[in-house]
C-alpha cells in the first residue's frame, strides 16, 4: 500500500506514475475529493472539541460563583456540541473507510528505471545467456516427450481433478524432486538463504499483506468454511508474513529466505491460454526466494536475487534471457521486476520461468514489517523482494525439451545427476 501522506503531498506525480501503469486516473480524483472532505471534518472536529473544552471550563467557573442557572444553560450548549462531534466523527469514520478502501486497491508506483509502456510489448531485454540448440530433427514438445517416456499423465489428472492438473510418474516424479532439492541446496549452501518450511494454507490477513487480497481473490482457492483460509498461490505469502507486525533489529537485515511449496492458482481470466501441458497449471511446485531489506539495500538485493535465480538456469545449461518489465506489465505490488525467460525449442521462443521483484515498502506497509536502525530510532518500513528460484514445473519441461534426443530419450544435465541417483538419461518406455 502506498503512503497516504506521500500521495497527498505528491498527487500529480502519483497520478502520472499510475497513468504509466494504465491505472484509471479518476481514482486519484476520488482520493483528492475524499481527502479534502476528511481534512474539513478533522478541522471541524478539532474546533468543536476546543469549543467544548472552553465551555466546560466556563461551566466550572460559573458553578464556583454559584451561578447554577447560567451553568445549566452552558451545559445544554455543551451537549449540543457533543452531539455534533458524534455526527462529525461518524462521517469522518466513513470517509476514512472509503479512503482506506481506495488506497488498498491502488498499485505500487514504478521505479524510475522501469521502461514506460502500455503492455509487455514495451518490455526491455537486458541480457541473454546460452545459445539455443540447433536440432538435426524436429524437436518434440514436453507433452509428447512425457507421454513417450511414460512420465507425464494428464488423462488421469483430468479424471480426478479436472483440467490443468498433471500426474508425474517414475523418472518424471524423480526429476521433479531432484529439481526441488537442487534449487534448495544451491540457494541455502551457496547463496546463503535460510530454508523455511511454511504453512501452505494462510488466512486472509496474510494475503492482504502481500497484496493478493482484496483485489485478486478470484485467482485464489478458498477453503469452504468460516475460517477465512486460502491455499497459497506462492510461498512468497507465508515467507513475507513471518515478520508481519514485527519491528526488526536493523542489524538483522537483509533477511534472505527460501522455501519449496506447492502453489495453487485458479488462473481466472486465462481460459484458452497454455491449456496444453505444464505451462499454466492450477497446482504447481516452486522454490521461492524472499528478502527483507533496508530501503537503501533493496535495489542491490534485487540484482543479487535475480542473479541467484539465473544461476539455476546456468548450472542446468538452459538458455534464457532477462527482461525488465514495462510499467504496463508490472505486477500489482511491484516497483520493478525482471522476468527470466527460458528457451523452449518446441515453441521456438522464450517463456517466463521466474519473476524477480522489488516491492519496496508496498507490502511492508500492508503487513506492518518495520525495523529500527538503532534501539532508540524511530521504526521505518522495510523493503520486501521476491522471486522464483525457480518455477519447478517449467524447469522440468525446459529440461525435457532442451535435452531431448532424436530417439525420444532425454539426457539429464550434469549438475542434476547427483540428485537423480547418477541417472544420466530418461529413456522411452521399452527403449
Amino acid at each position: 500500500m502506498l503512503d497516504i501522506n506521500y500521495v497527498r503531498s505528491n498527487l500529480d506525480l502519483v497520478k502520472r506514475k499510475l497513468e504509466e501503469r494504465n491505472f484509471p486516473p479518476d481514482a486519484l480524483e476520488t482520493f483528492a475529493s475524499l481527502d479534502q472532505r476528511r481534512r474539513s471534518l478533522v478541522g471541524e472536529r478539532d474546533d468543536l472539541n476546543a469549543r467544548r473544552n472552553r465551555e466546560s471550563q466556563e461551566i466550572g467557573k460559573l458553578m464556583k460563583e454559584g451561578l447554577k442557572q447560567d451553568a445549566e444553560s452552558r451545559r445544554l450548549q455543551v451537549r449540543d456540541i457533543g452531539a455534533r462531534i458524534s455526527v462529525v466523527e461518524a462521517d469522518l469514520s466513513e470517509i476514512e473507510r472509503e479512503l482506506n478502501s481506495l488506497m488498498v486497491g491502488i498499485p505500487n508506483l514504478p521505479h524510475e528505471s522501469v521502461p514506460v509502456g502500455a503492455d509487455e510489448s514495451a518490455n526491455r531485454e537486458i541480457r541473454r545467456w546460452g545459445t539455443p540448440r540447433r536440432f538435426s530433427f524436429e524437436p518434440r514438445d514436453h507433452v509428447e516427450l512425457g507421454a513417450l517416456l511414460g512420465i507425464l499423465d494428464t488423462q488421469s489428472a483430468v479424471r480426478m481433478s479436472g483440467a490443468r492438473f498433471a500426474v508425474l510418474k517414475g523418472a518424471g516424479a524423480r526429476l521433479e524432486r531432484a529439481l526441488i532439492n537442487f534449487c534448495l541446496d544451491l540457494h541455502t549452501r551457496v547463496h546463503g538463504y535460510l530454508e523455511i518450511v511454511p504453512p501452505f494454507i494462510v488466512n486472509g490477513g496474510a494475503l492482504f499483506g502481500t497484496g493478493q487480497l482484496p483485489k485478486f481473490e478470484q485467482d485464489l482457492f478458498k477453503l469452504q468454511d468460516d475460517r477465512n483460509l486460502y491455499l497459497i498461490p506462492t510461498a512468497e505469502v507465508p515467507l513475507a508474513n513471518i515478520e508481519a507486525g514485527e519491528i526488526l533489529d536493523g542489524a538483522r537485515l537483509p533477511i534472505s529466505m527460501v522455501a519449496y511449496s506447492p502453489c495453487f492458482r485458479s488462473e481466472a481470466g486465462s481460459y484458452g491460454k497454455d491449456t496444453k501441458g505444464l505451462i499454466r497449471q492450477h497446482q504447481f511446485e516452486k522454490v521461492e526466494l524472499v528478502k527483507i531489506t533496508k530501503p537503501e539495500q533493496s535495489y542491490d538485493e534485487l540484482e543479487s536475487l535475480t542473479a541467484h535465480a539465473e544461476s539455476v538456469l546456468q548450472l542446468l545449461g538452459l538458455p534464457y534471457r532477462a527482461v525488465a518489465l514495462s510499467t504496463g506489465d508490472l505486477g500489482f505490488g511491484s516497483a520493478k521486476t525482471y522476468d527470466l525467460e527460458v528457451w523452449l525449442p518446441s515453441q521456438n521462443t522464450y517463456r517466463e520461468i521466474s519473476s524477480c521483484s522489488n516491492c519496496e515498502a508496498f507490502q511492508a506497509r500492508r503487513a506492518q514489517i518495520r525495523f529500527k536502525r538503532e534501539s532508540d530510532s524511530k521504526p521505518e518500513y522495510a523493503h520486501t523482494l521476491n522471486g522464483s528460484g525457480l518455477a519447478i514445473g517449467r524447469t522440468w519441461l525446459a529440461v525435457l525439451e532442451n535435452y531431448q534426443q532424436e530417439d525420444g530419450s532425454v539426457l539429464i544435465p550434469e549438475a542434476l545427476r547427483p540428485f537423480m541417483g547418477d541417472m544420466d538419461a530418461i529413456h522411452p518406455q521399452g527403449g
